[in-house]
């Protein structure tokens, strides 16, 4: 099937290229690409910071959502134009890309392909973390560091329609404000100079169960004194740099996890498991409009690199989207 892609000339260079897209294979689906989400795994792999897997399309892009175009053998539980989203091996900066079906989404009727294609990564990224590895139960606390991110917002959602306080922060008033509107409990500023003592003054010191942190850095001690006994903090992203210095003996007093992971490290079957239970868990929230994607700004698929340009910039509220329909 002819298919338009994104090409990686060089860190700063993107180009719009054609080429033939292979039938599906046994256990997968072809999508009709209406919007690709835009993640920082894409740009650290422009940069060549992010070596693709062996078995991953080079193309850049790891969640789409549109039309089921063709289906491959052994695929049950879809028909051709059903609307989904899926989590992809690569490929997703394109008009066609090929996903496995235990990867993918059927989107409920409210939910069009704009506000699916910011769902697979960020739905996935938060279960993984905050439910599986950070057991976050109702009526605990979990604080999300960068609750304007596209996983944030999301991750607030999902854990208030899971009975969980959140607490979160974002960088400005403005972004505080609109973090807020989204159910968050409460939002603290982290480019206050005073961020730890408005943590204390807010009672929250020792207080917090779950931390999910794309932040890292000097982030991981204040991580370590907010939490609570038997407290786990799951680390996802290393905004604020990849090393940290921090005091074991809170570790060890109040019996702390100190976690992480990536999408693409948890390996087929992990996120087909994960796939899997979201369509159980959180589908249903999803579908009441419990959870509902923040989208900041869609652009045309071949403005790829002024879309990466914003994402860098931290400026974005919510999901940068590729427009794939607009070639």
């Amino acid at each position: 099937m002819h298919r338009q892609y994104i090409d990686i000339e060089n860190p700063d260079t993107l180009s719009l290229n054609t080429d033939t897209l292979a039938p599906p294979d046994t256990g997968e689906i072809t999508i009709a690409t209406d919007f690709a989400g835009v993640n920082r795994a894409d740009i650290l792999q422009r940069l060549g910071l992010y070596p693709v897997p062996d078995d991953a399309s080079p193309i850049l892009g790891l969640e789409v959502a549109g039309q089921v175009a063709a289906i491959g053998p052994n695929v049950q539980g879809f028909e051709i134009g059903d609307n989904v989203a899926a989590l992809v091996q690569g490929g997703g900066y394109a008009t066609l890309a090929k996903a496995r079906a235990d990867h993918t989404l059927k989107l409920p009727s409210n939910i069009d392909s704009r506000q699916g294609a910011a769902l697979p990564e960020a739905l996935l990224t938060v279960w993984h973390n905050v439910f599986t590895l950070g057991r976050l139960k109702p009526q605990e606390t979990l604080l999300v560091h960068g609750g304007g991110s596209g996983i944030g917002t999301v991750a607030i959602q999902m854990a208030k329609a899971w009975g969980s306080r959140v607490v979160a922060t974002a960088g400005g008033a403005e972004k505080c404000a609109r973090v807020r509107d989204l159910g968050a409990d409460l939002v603290l500023d982290y480019r206050s100079e005073s961020l730890k003592d408005d943590f204390k003054n807010a009672g929250l010191a020792g207080a917090i169960d779950v931390t999910l942190d794309m932040a890292g850095g000097d982030f991981t001690a204040l991580n370590l004194e907010l939490a609570a006994p038997d407290g786990r903090v799951v680390c996802i992203g290393v905004m604020r740099g990849s090393t940290a210095e921090i005091e074991l003996v809170p570790v060890l007093m109040k019996r702390l996890t100190l976690t992480g992971s990536t999408l693409r490290g948890l390996g087929m079957t992990g996120r087909a498991a994960g796939f899997a239970a979201l369509q159980q868990a959180m589908m249903p929230f999803v579908a009441t409009g419990q959870i509902k994607p923040c989208i900041d700004t869609t652009f045309p698929l071949e403005q790829a690199l002024p879309a990466h340009t914003l994402m860098q910039s931290g400026a974005h509220f919510g999901k940068v989207l590729l427009d794939c329909r607009s070639t």
